[in-house]
């Protein structure tokens, strides 16, 4: 499959420019979820097993196939929230991370510290949001174990250099939010000890979806507080007594997964994996810079990143703050759909994005345009 034929498996309405929040579902795992649900709904004699039995390990193959990580790294989480959770309150010593990430990173750390009291946050400061090799490497301290930190950073769209972090970190664990990124950015993600994302956004499999995966070091240094019964080494349910987690990737699971779930998230990584993500990142790259130079042709101030190497399918906006509310209804009055986050609007575009998407986008500069200059 070729990057067009891969974009066209998709069917959004022109004028959605919002991938950073959901991306809307195509045809495959559309077809999955019909498919899967349809054998659950008749529950034909010895059908389900091929649900029940055989999707968990698709879906570890499939992630493991985009992120580098053994199939045995990985565990089925419902979201990136819950696989932070799990990292989290894993963790032992001090954790620097910066305030500003996206609330699944920080509310997990400090939930973390106040009912353990084993982890201690260390709030970096930044470059405007921004953890970079060079600030972070001024503010470890003997006391840091681990750094999390987001692979896109979800308001300036800032794709962090994670491999030059783990130069900068030794051999603390890195803890990487990967759902800004997951899908359509090629990242060197085997430099991380713990990657968690979900699929509901650049993967496009629906909410419901994601996973966490682990280097052997986080197996043996993160504490799995959270492990339910699927998270042992027992082949079947253990009975009537309570076995010790897994020393793997398993043992950070509660309960048996949503197997129609996994199998949505697997058929779409399976096809991103035939594409190949690099092809992905080449056509993404191609519609921010042409957002870019649409706001550039407009005179709207981009305060997202320009480089190539520093941005993934996020573009940010920021018009002065009396112009804030003009942009906004003009973007809504030509049907365009974007994010607005403090004074800012946030543009998203996927391979998918065609052009009368970028037709709407110039229709609602140019009225912008002229409602400033009246």
């Amino acid at each position: 499959m070729n990057i067009d034929e891969f974009s066209s498996r998709f069917g959004e309405e022109p004028g959605y420019l919002d991938f950073a929040r959901v991306g809307p579902v195509g045809r495959a795992v559309v077809e999955e979820q019909f498919a899967q649900t349809d054998l659950l709904s008749h529950a034909r004699f010895g059908a389900l097993g091929s649900l029940l039995e055989n999707q968990d390990p698709r879906m570890r193959e499939a992630v493991a196939a985009v992120t580098g990580f053994r199939a045995d790294q990985v565990a089925f989480q419902p979201n990136t929230s819950q696989g932070l959770m799990h990292a989290m309150f894993g963790v032992t010593g001090g954790l620097a991370l910066s305030a500003a990430e996206f609330p699944s990173v920080t509310f997990a750390a400090v939930r973390s510290a106040e009912s353990l009291g084993v982890l201690s946050p260390l709030w970096l400061e930044t470059d405007h949001g921004r953890v970079t090799p060079g600030n972070l490497r001024d503010q470890l301290t003997p006391a840091i174990t681990a750094v999390a930190v987001s692979l896109v950073d979800f308001r300036t769209g800032y794709l962090a250099d994670i491999e030059g972090i783990r130069q900068v970190i030794g051999d603390r664990l890195l803890i990487v939010d990967a759902i800004q990124g997951f899908g359509v950015t090629d990242a060197p993600y085997q430099v991380a000890d713990v990657v968690v994302a979900g699929g509901q956004k650049w993967v496009r499999s629906g909410w419901g979806t994601g996973f966490l995966a682990l280097s052997d070091r986080a197996v043996e240094q993160l504490t799995p507080v959270f492990s339910g019964f699927t998270g042992t080494d027992a082949d079947e349910m253990p009975l009537d007594e309570v076995l010790p987690p897994s020393r793997s990737a398993r043992a950070f699971s509660i309960s048996n997964p949503d197997p129609i779930a996994q199998a949505r998230f697997a058929a779409a990584l399976e096809e991103i994996s035939t594409v190949g993500v690099p092809a992905i990142r080449d056509r993404i790259i191609e519609k921010t810079t042409r957002i870019i130079d649409l706001a550039d042709e407009f005179g709207i101030p981009v305060t997202s990143s320009r480089a190539e190497n520093e941005r993934a399918g996020i573009v940010v906006i920021t018009p002065a703050p009396d112009q804030q509310t003009i942009l906004e209804a003009s973007l809504f009055n030509h049907g365009v759909t974007a994010t607005r986050r403090a004074g800012s609007i946030r543009l998203s575009a996927h391979v998918s994005t065609e052009e009368d998407t970028f037709d709407m986008l110039r229709a609602s500069f140019t009225s912008f345009g002229s409602a400033i200059n009246v």
